[in-house]
């Protein structure tokens, strides 16, 4: 049954129908919008790892319902914004889809409940959709619990702000002058 189901173009339909399952794998470097967020990926990086059943739920007075579980895992590279260093982050991802007819009813579903409800595709391409799914595990700004260096600018007797006189530093010292020894106006 496996064979019967291209990854590239899923009849979801069919592939609810028959409670299907699907699961391989997917080159970092080969999913061109996720590696333009990573810092790098290197010839030996594993590759994202998926599986995605499929299954149809009973719904009162309608069709069953047309549900896609997904999971999705990867180790990938990105930049420390705190030390600027590589920081590898592991992503995963378990969702489930509830699939409708039409953009509006999606969107009017979406709203109403906590599941994530898309639109039926004519086919749908699991590979874009581990893809996505990896980019919204990314972390906003990643960074490491205990960064491996020292930041650059950590320690306060370092830096341009320590060399640097006060800006203010030469009016202090014609404040602090004694009045008696300056000629007064003549």
């Amino acid at each position: 049954m496996k064979d019967r189901f291209d990854p590239r173009a899923v009849d979801l339909p069919a592939f609810c129908r028959a409670g299907a399952s699907l699961a391989g794998e997917l080159r970092l470097a080969g999913m061109e919008r996720l590696a333009g967020s990573l810092a790098a990926i290197g010839p030996d990086a594993a590759p994202a790892t998926w599986s995605a059943l499929g299954e149809l739920r009973p719904a009162t007075g309608g069709d069953p319902e047309i549900w896609l579980r997904l999971q999705a895992g990867a180790t990938v590279t990105l930049q420390c914004q705190r030390c600027l260093q590589p920081l590898a982050e592991a992503l995963s991802v378990d969702r489930r889809f509830r699939f409708v007819h039409g953009e509006a009813e999606a969107a009017r579903l979406d709203e109403l409940s906590d599941d994530d409800v898309l639109e039926l595709p004519q086919r749908l391409d699991l590979a874009a959709l581990v893809e996505d799914e990896l980019i919204l595990a990314l972390p906003l700004v990643p960074r490491h619990e205990r960064c491996p260096r020292p930041l650059p600018l950590a320690d306060a007797g370092e830096g341009p702000e320590a060399t640097a006189p006060h800006p203010f530093a030469a009016l202090s010292k014609l404040r602090r002058r004694d009045p008696g020894n300056e000629p007064g106006p003549q």
